[in-house]
């Protein structure tokens, strides 16, 4: 069982806090060529939710980390959490702070926080199965933490999202270095049991970071995304038999 004593959660919480600005900060200044025409840094205009994530669900040693790819333009880059649903942030986990605008917003992308009426389909699934299981987020939070591989969110001038794996290869190349650097130090926090990939794309990224000298096993769940076949036939109930047929959860 995770040992959340009250020092080792603090310690925690706040290297947590340092390695999110750390990377904030390595990916400042990127630039990224067409089709991008705009990026957006949930870590910086959001920093306040995201802080206050970190802090209240972060504190502690966790059993089971799960890790998505990069902000949905109604969650996360909304709220600054990761699959950040608005009603499960703000009423399940119980955060609501003031989120700032990106620079060079897209008028077809307004930052809205949590004044935004707009759902994020799987951030309602992730959050919706997790708060199902425990009504209490509390309760979730005590051996589980969900966290995003990459907090950039890249639109062409369309508005049409750019995922990371989309993106060419040199471009990403100091993404990937910061964000492989910022998951080592979040999972040598953490010491989590299981290190659970929300998609194919996650799941390489704790296999990236995978030594001989790593004491937890990695898993895959179905990514609850709303561009997924497979996830529109029943997201919720394939993701629990993935978990349970790995071993992480119990039936």
């Amino acid at each position: 069982m995770p040992d959340n004593s009250s020092f080792d959660s603090d310690v925690i919480a706040d290297g947590l806090v340092a390695a999110a600005r750390a990377l904030c900060e390595a990916l400042s200044g990127l630039r990224f060529g067409a089709p991008v025409t705009h990026v957006y840094q949930p870590l910086d205009y959001a920093w306040a939710p995201h802080e206050a994530y970190l802090r209240r669900c972060g504190a502690g040693r966790k059993r089971v980390l799960f890790l998505g790819m990069n902000p949905g333009p109604w969650g996360m880059a909304q709220t600054g959490v990761p699959f950040g649903e608005i009603p499960a942030v703000r009423d399940w986990i119980g955060i609501r702070e003031e989120v700032g605008k990106p620079e060079n917003e897209h008028p077809k992308r307004v930052i809205d926080g949590f004044d935004c009426k707009r759902s994020e389909v799987s951030g309602r699934r992730l959050w919706g199965l997790f708060s199902e299981r425990f009504p209490n987020s509390a309760d979730f939070f005590a051996d589980h933490f969900v966290v995003n591989f990459c907090p950039l969110v890249w639109m062409e001038e369309s508005a049409r999202n750019r995922t990371p794996d989309k993106l060419p290869a040199a471009e990403m190349a100091p993404v990937e270095e910061a964000c492989l650097d910022h998951l080592r130090r979040v999972v040598d926090l953490l010491d989590p049991e299981w290190c659970v990939g929300v998609g194919k794309f996650a799941t390489t990224k704790f296999e990236r970071i995978r030594t001989d000298e790593s004491n937890w096993k990695c898993a895959t769940v179905l990514h609850p995304s709303p561009a997924s076949p497979a996830a529109n036939r029943g997201w919720a109930e394939a993701a629990v038999k993935q978990l349970v047929a790995q071993g992480v959860w119990e039936k």
